[in-house]
């Protein structure tokens, strides 16, 4: 009989990370003790997946808002600074503002409208038609956007976050002034060192800026890409990645993490026989329909990654085979038909009607993903992800 099971994704507990701890032992082992505690075998193309979090906190990738105030004053001047597109985000971007904030005299903060870029809202789309705004086109002031919208609150978390920047970069020491643009360059008529602070938009709003006349033009992936008084680093993407660890410090987005990967699946192979794929991951890449969050706020989905996990899926879409080649067909011989189908399959199904419809995604996103909805964000524990089953298909016995 066939295999009824296909692909499971399991959270598996690990110890408490500190900085220091070997991961490439605990991961091993927590794989390995999983095994024997829940019954399952390890077998060759599973996946083991480790949180960006813990390979940050192992390496005690680490940075102060002073730190951050000491890196933004060299490069940006410690004067008038524009910031401009931050995410609306107590944990992702507001410990990040303050070490901002304090290296320099004043921040002119530009806000993305009627939401940040992963989909926080500020309005709603419909309170700007009936105001008559057209966020493409129209910069606001603070108190112009307060008369139009008064004091909107973020439905999941309660917090009015343009207030609460204000407070955050006035409490750094910095004067502060507000205003709400969607292109870039509109923060040009205030300042003309600016640091962008989008994430997955940066390249484009670095480069309007340029043309448009900025003198000193930064991005988040520039700040903190060197250890400022022994802190850490990353050299790729700066702060971007970042997430609140206290009040007064940020952890980075690990850095050079593709010989733990190996190292990982080098180590499982030695114990097991089998050769499972490893990446790290960190944020999936997927919207929420009520929030309407787009949840990636790291600058990727997978830092690091084994070369079996490289590529997207090529899979046939069995439910337009069932309605079209072999809609005749019904039972076993259905069942046989798409089989031989599977087995013959082009390596390359791009543009092809038969695929219509599978995700059309990088498998390291559509892993990743999983991945982040297994373990969470919260009291879980479980910051060690295995995945068997995922590159099966109908015909796998």
């Amino acid at each position: 009989m066939s295999r009824m099971v296909g692909t499971v994704s399991r959270g598996l507990r690990a110890p408490i990370i500190r900085s220091g701890d070997d991961l490439v032992e605990i991961v091993t082992n927590s794989v390995l003790e999983a095994a024997a505690d829940d019954g399952f075998a390890i077998r060759d193309r599973d996946v083991v997946a480790m949180t960006e979090a813990i390979v940050a906190r192992s390496q005690g990738n680490y940075a102060s808002v002073d730190n951050i105030a000491d890196d933004v004053k060299a490069k940006l001047g410690g004067q008038t600074v524009g910031v401009v597109f931050p995410i609306l985000s107590r944990n992702r971007f507001a410990i990040c503002l303050r070490g901002i904030a304090k290296g320099a005299k004043k921040i002119v903060l530009m806000l993305s409208y009627p939401s940040d870029e992963v989909g926080n809202h500020l309005v709603s789309l419909d309170a700007l038609d009936e105001r008559g705004v057209d966020p493409y086109k129209d910069v606001l002031s603070l108190e112009k956007y307060r008369e139009l919208f008064g004091y909107e609150k973020h439905p999941f978390t309660g917090v009015d976050y343009v207030e609460y920047y204000q407070q955050l970069i006035r409490e750094s020491g910095a004067e502060v002034e507000v205003i709400f643009a969607n292109d870039p360059r509109a923060i040009l008529g205030y300042t003309k060192n600016v640091l962008c602070c989008d994430i997955h938009t940066r390249q484009r709003t670095k480069r309007l800026l340029k043309q448009g006349g900025a003198e000193k033009v930064f991005g988040l992936d520039e700040i903190m890409t060197a250890p400022v008084d022994g802190s850490g680093y990353n050299a790729k993407y700066g702060l971007l990645g970042s997430n609140k660890a206290t009040e007064d410090q940020v952890k980075l987005f690990p850095r050079e993490c593709q010989d733990l990967v190996e190292a990982i699946q080098k180590k499982l192979l030695e114990k097991t026989g089998k050769h499972v794929e490893v990446m790290v991951y960190g944020d999936g890449a997927f919207k929420d329909p009520v929030g309407k969050i787009w949840e990636l706020a790291d600058p990727v989905v997978s830092p690091a990654y084994t070369a079996g996990l490289e590529g997207t899926p090529n899979e046939l879409k069995l439910k337009y085979l069932a309605d079209n080649d072999f809609a005749d067909l019904s039972g076993d011989a259905l069942k046989e038909a798409i089989k031989e189908r599977i087995h013959k399959k082009d390596g390359d199904l791009v543009g092809q009607m038969v695929s219509e419809g599978t995700t059309p995604r990088r498998l390291t996103d559509l892993i990743g993903s999983l991945c982040d909805l297994t373990s969470g964000s919260g009291d879980k524990g479980t910051p060690i992800v295995y995945i068997q089953g995922y590159f099966d298909n109908y015909t796998t016995e």
